[in-house]
């Protein structure tokens, strides 16, 4: 049977928790005398904020407001949108050599193995959009990938144990939560945590052994309990100076800023608003808006799945007839095209617009991809 490396520690820094993450790769590189594919479950110190490779950092993150919390800062090698991570985020980090399956085949093929676990614990999560794990139709965790010049793969999840709401939107800048004046509630409403799945608060070291048994039993491996060698220690030391704690690489700017748009909608709820972000044709982000007791199933799922594709009537189309035919009578609008048009109307809007930095959607909770998922 296969036998892949098991890394664990909790408290590491913004930078220095990446920049292992980086190190690890050479274990499965295209040069390794004998390749070590390693499976890494571990915490980060109250509190780093992390944005995602193609993304502005000042448009994501509140740098004051991060001064002010002591809360560390930090690029990821890996896209997606910014996250805060700390004690009650659990980081996956699993590096193995690249086969020839594409980014999106191997997003869902990966994640499994944090369904298989969440599935110990009678969460049942299910894939959405195309880098985020739901549970109840609500974002649990999300994923991400890179794959560097040596032909070694690095995959992300950070998996949401518990979530300190206000706390978040304090040091990330994640206004579309705000454009409907819900504030937190616009959050809640769209995320939720392992403890609010168990109703129950779950201890770390428990949730990681049974993410370390659901990779297990997916890939048909077994665990070996291990520790970084020293070479990969200093060589994390050195990524943390040229790259994860270095302003060339936190400051990177992103090509094209976002513009904004929203249009409204009629469903069986009343009037519905639907907020755009995009860049260029595609859509980075968006969010339904109105006087729901809770956002109708079929509304949350086309958050995640309109997302990251291109505003093209045909395409919309396809996806929301998709989503209604899954969400049934909780689908929340009438008619297909009435949302095909808010959602194109807004885009349009969006691309008439250029954005400042501070972008009125973003973060792992209203996720970003970049060329690396």
């Amino acid at each position: 049977m296969t036998m892949w490396q098991l890394l664990s520690d909790d408290g590491a820094g913004a930078a220095e928790g990446l920049a292992l993450d980086e190190a690890l790769m050479a274990r499965v590189a295209r040069d390794a005398a004998t390749p070590r594919p390693t499976l890494r479950l571990y915490t980060y110190a109250d509190h780093a904020a992390l944005v995602g490779r193609y993304q502005t950092l000042d448009a994501e993150v509140d740098l004051d407001a991060c001064a002010a919390t002591g809360t560390a800062v930090s690029r990821r090698a890996t896209g997606g949108g910014a996250i805060v991570m700390g004690r009650g985020q659990l980081g996956v980090a699993l590096v193995l050599p690249a086969g020839a399956a594409s980014f999106r085949q191997l997003i869902p093929e990966l994640g499994g193995g944090v369904v298989e676990g969440l599935g110990r614990l009678g969460v049942r999560a299910e894939f959405g959009g195309k880098n985020d794990l739901l549970a109840g139709g609500r974002k649990i965790a999300g994923l991400g990938m890179y794959l560097d010049t040596s032909g070694a793969l690095l995959f992300h999840t950070s998996l949401l144990v518990d979530l300190d709401i206000d706390f978040m939107l304090r040091v990330l800048r994640i206004p579309a939560a705000k454009l409907a004046d819900k504030g937190a509630a616009a959050v809640a409403e769209r995320v939720t945590t392992v403890s609010r799945e168990l109703g129950r608060p779950i201890g770390m070291d428990v949730l990681r052994d049974v993410i370390a048994e659901g990779f297990a039993a997916r890939f048909g491996i077994t665990l070996s309990d291990d520790e970084p060698a020293e070479s990969e220690r200093t060589a994390a030391t050195g990524l943390v100076v040229s790259r994860y704690a270095n302003t060339s690489w936190l400051d990177e700017q992103h090509a094209q800023p976002d513009g904004t748009g929203s249009a409204t909608f009629k469903s069986p709820d009343g009037l519905v608003r639907v907020f755009v972000a995009a860049q260029g044709s595609l859509v980075k982000s968006l969010q339904f808006a109105g006087d729901f007791n809770a956002v109708p199933d079929g509304l949350r799922r086309l958050e995640h799945t309109l997302r990251w594709r291109h505003l093209n009537a045909d395409t919309m189309h396809h996806l929301v007839a998709e989503v209604r035919s899954a969400s049934g009578t909780d689908a929340g609008w009438r008619r297909d095209s009435d949302v095909v048009a808010a959602v194109l109307s807004a885009g349009a809007d969006a691309m008439d617009r250029c954005a400042a930095p501070v972008r009125p959607t973003g973060s792992c909770y209203f996720p970003e991809q970049g060329s690396h998922l």
